[in-house]
């Protein structure tokens, strides 16, 4: 006799190359959330003089324009009736136009100070909206590939394997050129147009390869950012979840924009980001499966927690670099890089079950409404993360300076750069563990779902 359920529709597994496809449009998301954060602060204080509130703002505020594009973005994309699905044809206009501005990000006319400051926030606005294009449909595409939760896992598991590859890659590649010459302009040209290629590999690549993805499920628009806003906060789960990975998002950003300040003022070489970074990010490849075994075993909450804690031990270890030795900031870096590996993990999958239980109990499919919103924060966290570092080097009295002059920094300034890159990004991740304990997704009586009518092709 046939088991209860057997009758149940199966749905087939994504094709391999729906699944590998997919997972190189993090070689875009994983370098743009990375080498701006990493680079382009100390590009503009210390290779072209601009003084570091003005370039504190010049990083913060184009970013900061994502909190209203990222869910109108969403709710564009959620009514599209464009040829080739309501996702896919903004991955194409994303990979047509961030790589070229990104690009002309570091390609600037020989200016200094606040023109530098303004030329370079001018694009970068541009590149942000670009992105915004691409990444919003792209977080949104699992959700509605598949309903088998174990296919959505496969799926991201490929997007983050590619994710740190994009992060480890860029991230020793950008500093790595942008310092071979000296940190001269020339060089940043150079670094600029090596980035330019990679991104448009990774969103071509995305776009081409999900030709052939299913389209089972389809997310509904609010009508208004309004709306958009009141169903994010008719969600729980979905607030504290958010909440949670925005403070995170804002620690990693903290601490992202100080490497290059603390390879160069607290490990006395501007190369040192280097092996610093790959201290960083290596683990992220080798421990991130580790995570998802344990996920899998104690839960993903329980995984969460873990990750958070040693994210925040390592952090407060960093801080003893200038008394006790660079050995120790680079054990430290290794703890965070264990700790990142999982926090660039765990939160999509429990973003991932948030979505399908907020599905189950509603009745409606928000998807694309969330996952805009969650980007959007993420987006304004690593972004805010620069500019708070650079409010720290404001106050404590770091100096800027081009290429050609490098000044002395004061004792406050020098202070400011391990407090800003260790204890502040500790306190941010201690405080969002009080968002995590509140995180609870409770088993809901699932409704039918609301769908859109069918259209014909």
């Amino acid at each position: 006799m046939p088991a209860a359920g057997a009758d149940h529709h199966v749905a087939p597994p994504l094709p391999r190359t729906v699944r590998i496809g997919y997972g190189l449009g993090s070689l875009c998301t994983g370098t743009f959330a990375t080498v701006p954060g990493l680079i382009l602060l100390y590009y503009l204080t210390d290779v072209l003089a601009v003084p570091a509130a003005v370039a504190g703002a010049a990083v913060f505020l184009p970013k900061a324009w994502d909190v209203l594009v990222n869910p109108l973005v969403g709710a564009l994309s959620d009514r599209s009736r464009l040829r080739g699905g309501p996702r896919r044809p903004f991955l194409l206009i994303g990979a047509c136009t961030l790589p070229p501005l990104f690009a002309l990000i570091f390609a600037a006319p020989p200016l200094r100070g606040a023109p530098a400051a303004g030329y370079v926030a001018a694009l970068f606005l541009l590149a942000a909206t670009a992105y915004a294009v691409f990444q919003v449909p792209y977080v949104t595409m699992p959700a509605e590939m598949t309903e088998d939760p174990h296919e959505r896992g496969r799926v991201l598991g490929w997007r983050v394997g590619f994710l740190g590859v994009a992060i480890l890659l860029s991230g020793a590649l950008a500093p790595a050129i942008a310092h071979a010459d000296g940190d001269t302009p020339g060089s940043y040209r150079l670094m600029g147009a090596a980035v330019a290629v990679l991104l448009a590999v990774g969103m071509f690549g995305a776009w081409s390869a999900t030709r052939r993805a299913p389209a089972v499920a389809r997310s509904e628009a609010e009508p208004s950012l309004r709306a958009q806003f009141a169903a994010a906060r008719s969600s729980r789960p979905f607030l504290y979840l958010a909440g949670m990975w925005t403070l995170q998002a804002l620690a990693i950003g903290v601490m992202l924009a100080g490497v290059q300040y603390f390879a160069t003022y607290t490990l006395g070489s501007a190369g040192a980001v280097t092996p610093l970074f790959a201290c960083l990010i290596g683990p992220l490849v080798l421990f991130m499966p580790l995570w998802n075994r344990l996920a899998r075993r104690k839960g993903v909450t329980y995984a969460q927690w873990c990750a958070s804690l040693l994210y925040t031990a390592g952090a407060v270890l960093l801080a003893f670099t200038g008394s006790v030795g660079p050995a120790v900031g680079y054990a430290a870096v290794v703890l965070v890089g264990i700790a990142y590996a999982g926090l660039q993990l765990l939160p999509l999958t429990m973003l991932a079950d948030t979505l399908a239980a907020d599905a189950a109990a509603t009745g409606r499919r928000r998807a694309a409404t969330f996952t805009g919103l969650w980007t959007a924060a993420e987006t304004l966290a690593f972004a805010l993360g620069a500019g708070v570092f650079a409010l720290v080097l404001a106050v404590t009295g770091f100096r800027s300076s081009d290429a050609a002059h490098q000044v002395e920094q004061p004792a406050a300034a020098l202070t400011g750069i391990s407090v800003g890159m260790s204890v502040l990004p500790a306190l941010l991740a201690a405080a969002s563990l009080l968002l995590l304990s509140r995180y609870r997704v409770t088993p809901a009586v699932r409704r039918p779902l609301q769908e859109e009518p069918a259209r014909a092709d």
